[in-house]
C-alpha cells in the first residue's frame, strides 16, 4: 500500500529535505572493501581481511566466509537414486549407471560435514555451530519421503545426525505415502461453512469462538499438526541433495535445541487447513494460522543457509475473504522467538509472503533481554509484505541483503520493523521498489528507540533511512536514534550494497551453493 495515510503526520518539507540530503551523500566504501587475496585449498580465490579489528579470516570469492569441514574418520557417501515421479524436474540429474552415480557422489561437496566458519555471524560465537557433522555412519541418512524423514529425525533427539533430503518430500502424507487433504484431517463434524455461520461477528459478536464447531476445528487442527510439525533436535544437520530438494507442507520446529544446521533446502507451503478466527485482533478481527516454515523457540547456535522459503502453490492473496478479512493459510516463513539466541541466516531467499520473519514474540518479555542475537546477511527478500524482519529485544546485524518490492505489490507495508528494545545494526542493504513505495516506507517503528544504518541504497541511490524515517514520521512515531549500544564484530567482508545485491540475485537460495 502507499504511505499516504501516514503522510498526514509528516512535515513534507522536512521529509523532502532529509531525502535530498541523503541523496547528496555518496555510498562510502566499507573499510574492508579492498581485501588482500590468498588462494584456498581448492584453488578458488579467497580474501583475507580485517573486520572491525578482529583476527583476519578466510572468505570465498563471493565474499562469504570460507566453509569449514569437520575432521572425522572417512565416511562412505550414501548413493542417491533419483525417484522417477511426476514431481521430478527435467533439470534434475538422472544417472544412467551406478558408475555415474558413484562419480557424482564422490565429486560433490559433502554439505553434511561442513560447519559454520569462524566469524560468520552470531552463530559462530561461543564455540560455533557444527550441527551433526560429528555423526557416525549409522546416523547419516538419505531420505525420500515423510516416513523416512520422521525416522531419521528420531523425535528430535540430540544424537548427532546428518539427514540428506533427496527430491520432494510432502509432509501431508500418511505412513504409506498417500497424499492427505484437509478433508482427511477434518473430524467431529468440522465444516468451514458451519464454522463461518456459527461465528459470524454480526451474530456471534466479539467473543472468542466456543462450542461444537470450534472444538471440532481444534481436533482437526491437531490431526494435521501430528503430520506436518517435525521436531529437529540438537546436533542435527539437515541438507538438501542436489539442486531440487523440497520439503513441502512441513513446519520445522527447532525447540530448545542447540547446534542445528539447515542448508540447501526449499521449504514451501506450510498450509494450515484450519485457521482460527480471532474476533478482536487489530480491532477488526483476523484469521490466525498455526505453521511457520521454520520456527525457532529457545533454540541456540542455529545456522540457516541457502534455504528458500515461500508459500509456493497456495499464495494467501488468492484465498477468499471471510468476515471481511483475508482467509490466511500461512504464518511466518522463519520465526525466531522465546529466547532463541546465536543465529546466523545467510544466502537464503524469502519470497511471496506476508509476514516473513519475526524475531522476538512479545513486547513484555524481559527474559529475552541479552538473547535474540541474530545475523542476517546476503539474503533475498522478494515480494514480502512485512517483517523482513520485525525485531523485539534482539541485537540484529542486517547486512548485504537485497529487498525487491515488485510493481503492483499494493499490499506492501514495510520491510524492517523496529520494536521494543530492539537494536538493529543495518549495513549496505539494497532496496528496489516501484514508484508508489518511498524510502520512508521501508522502516516502521512500534515502541522502538534506536536503529543504526549506513550504506543503504534505494533504487540505486544512497539514502539515510534513519534521517528519512524521523523526518517522514514526525508527529506519528517518536524519533529513533542511532545509538544501538553495540558494534558487530562477527561478520565477513561487507560489500557495497550494489555489488551485494548482484551477488545475492545470483547465489541466494536453495540449489545455489557454489
Amino acid at each position: 500500500m502507499t504511505a499516504t495515510p501516514r503522510r498526514r503526520h509528516a512535515t513534507r518539507t522536512a521529509y523532502a529535505a532529509a531525502l535530498a540530503a541523503t541523496l547528496l551523500v555518496p555510498v562510502a566504501a566499507h573499510a574492508d572493501d579492498t581485501p588482500a587475496h590468498v588462494t584456498s585449498a581448492d584453488g578458488a580465490t579467497a580474501h583475507r581481511t580485517t573486520v572491525d579489528g578482529t583476527v583476519p579470516h578466510r572468505t570465498t570469492a563471493h565474499g562469504a566466509p570460507a566453509l569449514q569441514t569437520r575432521s572425522t574418520t572417512p565416511q562412505t557417501p550414501a548413493t542417491v537414486h533419483p525417484i522417477p515421479d511426476a514431481r521430478h524436474q527435467a533439470s534434475d540429474p538422472v544417472y544412467e549407471t551406478a558408475g555415474e552415480r558413484e562419480f557424482a557422489s564422490a565429486t560433490a561437496p559433502d554439505l553434511g560435514r561442513q560447519v559454520l566458519a569462524p566469524h560468520d555471524g552470531w552463530a559462530s560465537a561461543d564455540g560455533g555451530t557444527t550441527g551433526g557433522s560429528a555423526a557416525d555412519d549409522a546416523h547419516v541418512f538419505t531420505v525420500r519421503n515423510r516416513a523416512e524423514l520422521v525416522r531419521a529425525l528420531d523425535g528430535g533427539s540430540d544424537t548427532p545426525k546428518i539427514i540428506r533430503i533427496a527430491g520432494t518430500i510432502d509432509a501431508n502424507t500418511d505412513d504409506r505415502g498417500r497424499r492427505l487433504t484437509c478433508a482427511d484431517y477434518a473430524t467431529d463434524g468440522y465444516d468451514l461453512s458451519a464454522y463461518l455461520a456459527a461465528y459470524d461477528p454480526r451474530t456471534w459478536g466479539g467473543a472468542k469462538p466456543a462450542g461444537p464447531q470450534e472444538e471440532a476445528r481444534k481436533k482437526s487442527a491437531g490431526r494435521q499438526a501430528e503430520r506436518v510439525e517435525l521436531a529437529v533436535g540438537s546436533r542435527t544437520t539437515l541438507v538438501g541433495v542436489g539442486k531440487h530438494a523440497v520439503l513441502k507442507g512441513a513446519s520445522l520446529q527447532i525447540k530448545n535445541a542447540d547446534n542445528v544446521i539447515l542448508r540447501n533446502l526449499e521449504l514451501r507451503d506450510a498450509y494450515d487447513c484450519f485457521p482460527l478466527w480471532q474476533p478482536n485482533t487489530g480491532g477488526l478481527g483476523d484469521w490466525k494460522t498455526a505453521y511457520d516454515n521454520i520456527w525457532l523457540r529457545g533454540a541456540t547456535h542455529v545456522w540457516i543457509d541457502h534455504v528458500t522459503a515461500s508459500d509456493k502453490g497456495h499464495p494467501d492473496d488468492r484465498e477468499p475473504t471471510h468476515f471481511g478479512r483475508n482467509y490466511l493459510r500461512h504464518d511466518g516463513l522463519l520465526d525466531i522467538t522465546n529466547g532463541s539466541d546465536l543465529i546466523t541466516v545467510s544466502w537464503s531467499r524469502f519470497a511471496d509472503h506476508d509476514k516473513a520473519m519475526l524475531i522476538g514474540n512479545g513486547d513484555n518479555v524481559p527474559t529475552d533481554r541479552g538473547k535474540l542475537r541474530v545475523t542476517l546477511h546476503h539474503n533475498h527478500f522478494a515480494s514480502i509484505v512485512q517483517r523482513a524482519p520485525r525485531v523485539r529485544y534482539g541485537q540484529v546485524h542486517l547486512y548485504n541483503n537485497r529487498y525487491d518490492i515488485p510493481d503492483g505489490h499494493a499490499a506492501f507495508r514495510y520491510s524492517v520493523g523496529v520494536s521494543t528494545e530492539s537494536r538493529i545494526h543495518a549495513e549496505n542493504n539494497s532496496f528496489t521498489a516501484p514508484g508508489h513505495v518511498e524510502a520512508a516506507d521501508l522502516v516502521k517503528s512500534w515502541n522502538g528507540t534506536a536503529f543504526r544504518q549506513k550504506g543503504t541504497e534505494f533504487n540505486g541511490f544512497p539514502v539515510d533511512l534513519l534521517a528519512i524515517h524521523n523526518a517522514y514520521n514526525s508527529g506519528s512515531e517518536r524519533d529513533l536514534t542511532a545509538d544501538v549500544d553495540w558494534t558487530p564484530t562477527l561478520h565477513g567482508p561487507i560489500e557495497p550494497a550494489a555489488k551485494a545485491a548482484r551477488d545475492v540475485q545470483r547465489d541466494a537460495g536453495a540449489g545455489r551453493i557454489r
